[in-house]
C-alpha cells in the first residue's frame, strides 16, 4: 500500500539460530548491527498517545523524523499511513519539536540488524527485553510468504509497537521505568509470556 507501512513483529528465543535461518534461505544483509536511538514526542495533553498516532526522531547512521497514524483495524499485520523524512541534525530537530510545544514523551533504544528477503525487510531488533523479528514487505501475503520461509508461527505474530509492549510488560510486572532503555531494564529478565506471547521460531 503506497504511503503506508505493513509489517508484523515475531517474539525469538533464539537469536543465533534464526540468524542461522535467514544464512540458510540466502537473506541478503542490508544493514549490520547498529545501535538505533527513538524519542517518542507527544502534546501536553497526550493526545497523540491516547490516539495511537506517533510522532518520532530516530538516530542510527542517520536521522529521521516520522509520523505515523493509528493502525487500520482487523488487519492480519499492522497497516498504517507513515510520513518519514530525513533530517540533517538530530539535536537541531529535537530542539525543534520542542520548540513547536511537543514533549519528549519516552525514549527507547535497540540493537538493529537488516536483511532483504525477497520483497520483505526483515530486521532483528535486540529490544532491553528481549529480541524480535519484524517484517515489511508491500502486503499481508508478503509478509506471510517471508515468516513461513523462515519458520516462524504465524499465530505468534504480534501487530502491537515496542512501545504499547513496554506499557504491558510495565503492568504486568510492576516496572517503574520511564524509559525502554538497556540501562533502566538492565536488572530485570523477561519471557514472552510477560507480554502475552509466544515465541514465534520455538520448534
Amino acid at each position: 500500500m503506497k504511503g503506508h507501512e505493513v509489517e508484523v513483529k515475531f517474539y525469538l528465543s533464539d537469536l543465533p539460530r534464526f540468524m542461522a535461518r535467514l544464512e540458510t534461505a540466502r537473506a541478503c544483509l542490508e544493514q549490520a548491527r547498529i545501535h538505533e536511538v527513538n524519542y517518542r514526542y507527544d502534546t501536553a495533553d497526550g493526545a497523540l498517545t491516547a490516539s495511537h498516532r506517533v510522532l518520532r526522531l530516530r538516530k542510527d547512521m542517520r536521522a529521521r523524523l516520522t509520523y505515523k497514524d493509528a493502525a487500520l483495524s482487523g488487519q492480519q499485520v499492522a497497516v498504517r499511513r507513515e510520513i518519514e523524512f530525513e533530517v540533517s541534525n538530530f539535536d537541531a530537530a529535537h530542539e525543534f519539536l520542542q520548540a513547536l510545544g511537543y514533549r519528549l514523551h519516552v525514549q527507547y533504544e535497540k540493537f538493529r540488524t537488516t536483511y532483504r528477503l525477497g520483497e520483505a525487510e526483515i530486521t532483528l531488533d535486540e529490544m532491553p527485553y528481549g529480541n524480535f523479528c519484524e517484517i515489511e514487505a508491500p502486503d499481508v501475503e508478503a509478509i506471510r510468504a517471508a515468516a513461513s520461509q523462515l519458520g516462524l508461527k504465524w499465530e505468534a505474530r504480534c501487530v502491537e509497537s515496542y512501545l504499547a509492549l513496554f506499557e504491558t510488560v510495565k503492568a504486568r510486572r510492576d516496572i517503574s521505568a520511564r524509559h525502554l532503555t538497556f540501562t533502566e531494564l538492565a536488572n530485570y529478565s523477561f519471557t514472552p509470556a510477560d507480554f502475552g506471547l509466544i515465541a514465534a521460531d520455538a520448534a
